[in-house]
């Protein structure tokens, strides 16, 4: 069975502007997010509002 993921990633949120883009650690927030659910599901989706 196949199993796919959609990751939200709001840069327009209230609390925290620009969040998927923050950097921690070297990378940014939304790679480390897609690199760890990328090792266990098959299919990765980042859905976002904004273009960058």
């Amino acid at each position: 069975m196949n199993f796919i993921a959609i990751i939200p990633a709001r840069y327009a949120s209230t609390r925290f502007p620009g969040k998927p883009l923050a950097m921690l650690g070297g990378k940014t927030v939304i790679q480390r997010v897609y690199e760890q659910t990328a090792g266990v599901i098959d299919d990765v989706y980042v859905a976002t509002d904004d273009g960058r």
